[in-house]
């Protein structure tokens, strides 16, 4: 079974004090880095909780390279 390090953050501020919004970089062993696009959702706690469900089966379902076994194992089907 593949193993993977899932990276990301969550911080809840009040909706309108966002001024800005920057990609994170990642650093990676081989001295390359790569980015993480931040995200910005708008709601009230139980609409921001269903919208982020619904982006992270999003963001999985078009992950490639889950292997037939993961899927198996840990998916909703």
């Amino acid at each position: 079974m593949s193993r993977y390090t899932l990276v990301y953050g969550l911080r809840l501020v009040r909706e309108g004090s966002v001024t800005g919004l920057e990609d994170a970089t990642l650093k990676l062993a081989d001295g390359s880095t790569g980015g993480v696009t931040l995200h910005t959702i708008d709601g009230t706690i139980p609409q921001l909780r269903r919208t982020l469900d619904r982006s992270l089966d999003a963001f999985f379902d078009l992950l490639p390279g889950a292997e037939a076994d993961d899927m198996e194992a840990f998916g909703d089907d």
